[in-house]
């Protein structure tokens, strides 16, 4: 069966606009009941980095987990961060942006490469202390704009390095919607079958008229975890100015729709589309 992550946290976090915190939970409670595998529901950084996100405590407190088996990830940028998500039962996993891109990684976790390396040394073994799972998104993974260095190589090189840390699930990420479908079948069917015991996702940004093609291309190349937000709202903030939006989720639904790989409630999935239309604003 295919997981589908939908990450309401990627869709608000770039939102100058503060969402009411009610208004996030009541979003986020919708979900909840459409049958996605995980909710990337908020993150445990700095207000002064992302200030959409400075309430993600209280939207979690707030959530009715009562009659849903979907399970929640929270996105976190340092160990203060990760120690912080510990704290809480609800959460499942813990995502970290591990960037291949220097320029990236200093940018968006103020740390090197090798020193966010360290990091997820740290994460894993306070992830297996509490009961989670640390997600490690491999960001810039397509490419990036800065001019640093980008290839196959690289990318094989930091997935071997994540690998042996023990890390369980990375998601090749186009943080800037660069990929292609030959990028996205290259990567994918060549780090799949060369790492058949980590669970790989493809966390892609996109235009909404490339996304078919690119969720066909990841699947055909053996991907089975996807990520998106509905309506393709969001982007990285910490990227560039102009947003490359999320893959749209709904596409990804209607994409596998017939191909019996998932299980959702399409009553709940329209609602939840319908109050995504209200919350964000017009493109």
């Amino acid at each position: 069966m295919v997981k589908l992550i939908e990450c309401p946290r990627d869709a608000m976090q770039g939102l100058h606009e503060f969402i009411p915190t009610e208004t996030k939970a009541k979003y986020i409670n919708t979900l909840l009941q459409v049958g996605f595998d995980t909710i990337d529901f908020g993150s445990f950084v700095s207000p002064k980095a992302i200030p959409q996100m400075k309430d993600t405590a209280e939207v979690l407190s707030l959530l009715d987990l009562r009659n849903t088996d979907t399970k929640l990830l929270a996105i976190v940028a340092n160990m203060r961060g990760a120690n912080d998500a510990v704290k809480y039962p609800q959460i499942d996993y813990l995502g970290y942006p591990f960037s291949i891109s220097e320029t990236f990684q200093i940018r968006n976790t103020n740390a090197t490469i090798l020193e966010s390396l360290d990091r997820v040394k740290a994460m894993q073994a306070l992830c297996l202390k509490h009961g989670k799972t640390l997600v490690v998104y491999l960001s810039m993974g397509f490419g990036n704009p800065y001019g640093d260095d980008w290839n196959a190589e690289i990318v094989m090189k930091w997935m071997n390095e994540l690998a042996k840390i023990g890390v369980e699930i990375i998601s090749l990420s186009d943080t800037i919607g660069v990929s292609t479908t030959d990028s996205i079948e290259y990567l994918f069917g060549s780090i799949i079958p060369e790492f058949s015991h980590i669970e790989i996702g493809a966390h892609l940004h996109t235009i909404i008229s490339d996304s078919r093609a690119k969720i066909k291309a990841a699947y055909e190349s053996g991907c089975r975890r996807f990520d998106g937000a509905l309506k393709g709202y969001g982007g990285c903030p910490m990227a560039k100015d102009d947003l490359t939006g999320n893959m749209p989720t709904e596409n990804v639904v209607f994409y596998f729709t017939g191909k019996k790989e998932i299980d959702l409630e399409m009553s709940a999935l329209y609602n939840a589309i319908e109050m995504a239309e209200r919350i964000f604003p017009a493109r």
